[in-house]
């Protein structure tokens, strides 16, 4: 209900897509949406309870083509040694957990015989290629998703399931660490400013073509995949020539080979 997903909806909705979404807090985004004529229902990822009680909210006719995951918290931020580890838990059940318990109840529901498929997007993040200090859990927990979407994907066969890493983008995401200091988080903290103060940030508008790339391809494409919006040419004919590697855009120690 803000930010990336706030974009997508109003985007789709202008396409005449139908689209129903969630929230945690209302606020004049909200109202936004509702205005446009989007249905929103009342989500908190890190109660069970809610997860549960999100389904029966939802009308008994209720299916999906397209299902977008993309809920995002820093917090906590700083070393993970002298992290409050139930708050490291509940970063988690957020980002990771509680993401897939709403999933699991929703797969049910998506749209049969489809072409393409349904397809679940998942949002990645930072820390894929390195180790990213001090944002310990919301690195786990986006890491975790990637390998998820591999196995959806081995496991179920007539949804499409894929994982995107959007850049930096100018959300509230940000927040966390902006709130924190130089002390506690290191360089970050400065570049995160730098990229904010100067306009650097990935465009949300390209988001949401990679989005709507992603969206209408076919299964064999991108189902299982770990795409960055960012560095992959998605928008280019020689992608189809690239994923002929099965091994591409997933997690792999394959490459790393070694004899002695």
């Amino acid at each position: 209900s803000s930010d990336i997903g706030a974009a997508l909806a109003k985007y789709w909705v202008s396409e005449g897509y139908s689209v129903s979404g969630t929230f945690r807090k209302k606020s004049f985004i909200t109202k936004e949406l509702e205005a446009l004529g989007i249905n929103l229902y009342y989500l908190d990822l890190n109660s069970s309870k809610s997860c549960s009680e999100l389904i029966g909210k939802i009308p008994n006719d209720y299916s999906w083509d397209t299902l977008i995951i993309g809920a995002g918290d820093l917090n906590p931020v700083g070393p993970f040694a002298q992290t409050n580890f139930k708050l490291w838990e509940v970063s988690l059940r957020i980002n990771f957990t509680g993401q897939l318990e709403v999933l699991q109840k929703l797969i049910p529901l998506a749209k049969a015989k489809t072409n393409p498929s349904p397809v679940c997007l998942f949002f990645a993040g930072g820390g894929t290629n390195g180790a990213v200090k001090n944002y310990s859990a919301y690195t786990i927990s986006k890491i975790a998703s990637i390998k998820m979407v591999e196995l959806l994907d081995a496991e179920i066969k007539d949804i499409s399931f894929t994982i995107l890493g959007p850049g930096r983008v100018e959300t509230k995401i940000h927040k966390a660490t902006l709130d924190s200091s130089f002390e506690i988080i290191g360089e970050e903290f400065y570049k995160t400013k730098e990229m904010l103060d100067n306009d650097l940030c990935y465009p949300i508008k390209n988001v949401i073509k990679c989005c709507n790339w992603l969206i209408h391809q076919e299964r064999d494409l991108i189902s299982g995949r770990n795409f960055s919006a960012v560095h992959d040419p998605w928008d280019q004919d020689k992608i189809l020539k690239i994923i002929e590697n099965p091994n591409i855009f997933k997690l792999r120690r394959y490459g790393n080979d070694f004899f002695i």
